[in-house]
């Protein structure tokens, strides 16, 4: 297994589960559990191959990660109310595995791929992401990516070190994805924020 099969798989699981905690907030049925789980998941992918390209993405041939998924909302739905009480929490700690995960999987496609470093910055960003803007335009939710956390700036960290250190940075892939989900968890529980102008 490589690489970019690992950070797709944990990707998957973790936004997957995360979209259902996020319908399951909201009080949607459980069509559109598994519905906002899928979307989640797989979203930013489709968006980073339409704006990237590629011929190693086909969205409709992963049948292994599409079963990671619905395994993953399924186990989300099973379980009991009590542990779920505290999903903004659970779904954050989800959304940091899955953005930087997904971060990672997206610049490794783009360098496979020998594309300059913008459009590997790009990739990042849009494959960690887009699914869970789409969810969140959906259900009526202000995207995370704009919200008052850190958030976009890790993602984008990500994007510019594997851009300039290229194949290198294949050698520490996984440190990346260590640092970079400690540092998304502790701004969620710190409540680290990037300064804003005010107008």
């Amino acid at each position: 297994m490589d690489a970019w099969e690992v950070f797709a798989i944990i990707g998957t699981v973790s936004f997957s589960m995360q979209g259902a905690l996020i319908a399951m907030e909201k009080k949607y049925d459980l069509f559109a559990v598994y519905f906002l789980g899928l979307i989640t998941a797989f979203g930013g992918g489709a968006l980073q191959n339409v704006l990237i390209g590629g011929s190693d993405y086909q969205l409709w041939s992963q049948q292994k990660l599409f079963l990671f998924a619905i395994i993953s909302i399924t186990i989300i739905v099973a379980f009991p109310e009590k542990t779920l009480k505290a999903e903004v929490f659970w779904a954050n700690i989800l959304d940091a595995f899955g953005i930087i995960a997904f971060a990672i999987q997206g610049s490794i496609n783009a360098i496979n791929l020998s594309l300059p470093a913008s459009a590997i910055v790009v990739s990042a960003i849009i494959t960690a992401t887009g699914g869970g803007i789409i969810r969140d335009l959906m259900v009526q939710r202000r995207p995370i990516l704009l919200g008052e956390n850190v958030y976009g700036l890790w993602i984008f960290m990500i994007g510019l070190i594997m851009a300039f250190r290229g194949q290198q940075a294949m050698n520490y892939r996984y440190l990346l994805f260590i640092v970079f989900s400690a540092l998304r968890i502790l701004s969620f529980i710190y409540d680290w924020r990037i300064p804003y102008r005010n107008y």
